[in-house]
């Protein structure tokens, strides 16, 4: 069932005040900034996640690819016995992110796939699907995929909450004015970083880091921490406190992801 296009108005205004009221890139840049939205598929069993993988690989992914939206991330969790599938999906402009199910609707060859997938009245692969929406970073504003294409490449879903709003401007502000430059000089691999205002957390921001493999991801890590510029940002007061809770999740990526 569709929504009534009058709440679609809301959002569209809603993401545009968003995009357009944040702090801006900085004067003379050229890059727009990213909607994001990094989507958890939850199943329940190991043959779940694999019929949940084949439809995004099959149907899903190549519908967003129609639509102009990538690149398209699939991940599945490191952790034994976690079956999640996630999705990081980057749109260009509110309005594409808006359009995507109805130009779903009507992609003739996405509705057969998805039919074969789900048959009318049969049971689905996942449980829930929980969503998050995000504003890229002026910091990098785009999603940088991995250099590396090898299967065993590792990549690093971080969550950093914060008690308030003004704690959690300040974390952003810390990431744009040197931590992310940071992390790309000691070989963190970014691949991008986002604001939620859309999840169930809030506030808090989201990350992803990558490496080709988890020594090389720990090498990097101890660079990073032992690195001067971190020890001036993190004894800086205006920083301080800004962090309350961290959520690490280790991932690797699905066959067919473009990140």
């Amino acid at each position: 069932m569709r929504s009534s296009s009058q709440p679609c108005t809301r959002l569209l205004l809603a993401l545009l005040v968003i995009l357009g009221g944040c702090a801006g890139l900085p004067k003379g840049s050229k890059s727009s900034t990213s909607l994001l939205e990094l989507r958890a598929y939850h199943c329940s069993t190991p043959e779940g996640q694999l019929a949940t993988l084949q439809f995004v690989r099959d149907a899903y992914q190549p519908a967003l690819h129609r639509q102009g939206i990538g690149p398209v991330g699939v991940f599945t969790p490191v952790e034994d016995g976690v079956l999640d599938v996630y999705l990081l999906c980057p749109y260009s402009s509110p309005s594409q992110l808006l359009e995507r199910n109805t130009r779903l609707d009507e992609d003739v060859e996405f509705l057969a796939l998805a039919k074969e997938f789900a048959p009318s009245g049969a049971p689905l692969p996942y449980t829930r699907i929980e969503s998050r929406i995000l504003r890229a970073f002026d910091g990098l504003p785009q999603v940088i995929p991995p250099p590396s294409k090898s299967q065993e490449r590792l990549l690093e879903l971080r969550i950093y909450e914060s008690r308030n709003e003004e704690l959690a401007r300040r974390k952003v502000e810390m990431f744009n004015t040197g931590e992310i430059q940071l992390m790309q000089d000691v070989e963190l691999g970014p691949v991008f970083f986002g604001e939620s205002f859309g999840a169930a957390d809030m506030p808090n921001l989201v990350y992803m880091l990558s490496a080709e493999s988890e020594e090389a991801h720990k090498e990097h890590w101890q660079r990073f921490l032992k690195h001067p510029d971190w020890a001036r940002m993190r004894d800086l007061p205006r920083y301080a406190d800004t962090v309350s809770k961290i959520t690490s999740t280790m991932l690797r990526p699905a066959a067919g992801s473009d990140i």
